[in-house]
């Protein structure tokens, strides 16, 4: 019978390496579900003493690295609809934000865009114009988002208040990891083996688009 760590410590990293092992094999984008999917697979109680988001993170790079060495070719593609559904709402200066940007997407994720625009009629007459399937939804945090499909990748568009631009700006409470076009593009530059890191010498320039 196989020896499980039942220490704190030991119970972690289970959490840590079996969350990152979902993420990449039943393709998880949301790191908080996937740590809730790995402690009731382990069998352990929800603790408070939880892996950080930035742990499973590396854990799921370090998995994809061993396992998955394809993985970059993944993200490329998946950067490049993001590149095309960006050139298409242009004039409202949209970011990619969530996986996508981050490196962690799997061949099956969402590309989540951000338009900040007081209008949201105007986008989505802009969806008309450009003759795209789309259907509307609604945010969890309740902003209206347009999701269409580029390639075979869903595209999910979230509109929010032009305020909301400049407090992520400012770094606030809600502050997103986001690109524009122009950086989204030099970023795909960079090798395909190298993307995690190089998205993170780009956040680390703090928006300064």
């Amino acid at each position: 019978m196989s020896h499980r760590d039942r220490s704190p410590r030991g119970a972690k990293e289970q959490i840590i390496q079996l969350a990152a092992r979902l993420m990449a094999e039943e393709h998880i984008d949301d790191f908080a579900s996937a740590k809730r999917k790995a402690i009731r697979r382990l069998g352990m109680p929800e603790g408070k003493n939880l892996p950080s988001n930035e742990e499973v993170e590396q854990a799921l790079r370090d998995y994809r690295s061993l396992y998955q060495p394809g993985h970059g070719d993944i993200v490329q593609t998946l950067r490049q609809r993001a590149c095309e559904a960006m050139r298409l709402f242009a004039e409202f200066k949209p970011y990619l934000v969530g996986s996508v940007l981050k490196g962690n997407a799997g061949p099956h994720s969402d590309i989540n865009l951000v338009i900040y625009s007081d209008n949201d009629k105007a986008v989505e007459i802009r969806c008309l114009n450009l003759g795209l399937d789309y259907r509307t939804e609604t945010s969890p945090a309740g902003h209206p988002t347009l999701a269409f499909y580029v390639d075979g990748s869903v595209v999910r568009v979230s509109i929010r208040p032009e305020h909301d631009e400049r407090q992520n700006a400012r770094g606030g409470t809600d502050a997103l990891e986001r690109a524009r076009l122009s950086q989204l593009e030099a970023l795909m530059l960079a090798p395909a083996t190298t993307v995690a890191s190089d998205f993170e010498r780009m956040m680390a320039k703090a928006f300064t688009a």
